[in-house]
């Protein structure tokens, strides 16, 4: 018996669906980074304020990618770390769920990794373009 991924539609479809609502989760949750609130936030961190603007390009930029399916597991890869460093620098791994839970950003670190490993899926650009290599879809 040899296990193998199906290549059934249902399955390129649910691929697809992940990628839009992790993607688009980002790109909106980017928007907070902009402010000057989320720069004073860093400070507090003892960050500098400047890692807000970074931090909301690599979410906004990351998101887009992610969701047309281009450069989808270098941007995943990227994204990832970003949701590593808010759940143990930010929220420090305090609780699960409720005030300071991680479930939101570990949710989405687990959404990315799927991704990184199955990679854009046959819904994107980089299977429509084929000349892309394996490693930058």
């Amino acid at each position: 018996m040899e296990a193998s991924i199906r290549t059934h539609i249902l399955h390129d479809l649910s691929h697809f669906g992940l990628r839009i609502v992790v993607g688009v989760f980002f790109m909106v949750h980017s928007q907070m980074k902009f402010d000057s609130g989320f720069g004073a936030f860093l400070s507090s961190l003892g960050l500098p304020s400047e890692m807000a603007v970074l931090i909301g390009l690599l979410e906004l930029v990351g998101g887009a990618l992610v969701v047309v399916g281009v450069l989808s597991r270098i941007a995943s890869s990227l994204i990832a770390i970003d949701m590593l460093g808010a759940i143990v620098y930010v929220k420090k791994l305090k609780a699960f769920s409720g005030n300071q839970g991680i479930e939101l950003e570990l949710l989405a670190f687990i959404i990315l990794l799927t991704i990184i490993v199955l990679g854009p899926g046959r819904i994107s650009i980089s299977h429509i373009a084929k000349k892309i290599p394996r490693f930058l879809q």
